[in-house]
């Protein structure tokens, strides 16, 4: 994807490449607070990520995930802080996921 440089370049790169559900805990996109790649993680895949370190502030570190359902028909972003920053349920999410390796 070339070299980019912040959390919003990133996820908006990979929205043009189709991974429009946001995948967070919170997401207004999920509905009923069912959460595909929680309810179903053996479904998903973890296509690539991207880390961010804050320079001086530990709490701008995070990691966007682009993941996808094993078909290809659903492709998303999720955005999880990690070090001190890290939601233990997002963690949790992403232990359950493999990575594509195709």
């Amino acid at each position: 994807m070339g070299e980019m440089t912040s959390l919003s370049e990133v996820i908006n790169a990979l929205v043009k490449q189709g991974y429009t559900l946001d995948f967070n805990l919170k997401s207004s996109q999920l509905s009923d607070g069912e959460n595909p790649i929680q309810e179903f993680p053996e479904q998903f895949l973890i296509d690539r990520h991207y880390r961010f370190e804050g320079e001086s502030d530990p709490d701008d570190e995070a990691i966007v995930y682009a993941i996808s359902s094993i078909d290809g028909k659903i492709k998303g972003v999720f955005v999880n802080g990690y070090a001190t920053s890290s939601e233990n349920c997002g963690e949790e999410i992403i232990k359950k996921l493999k990575t594509r390796t195709d």
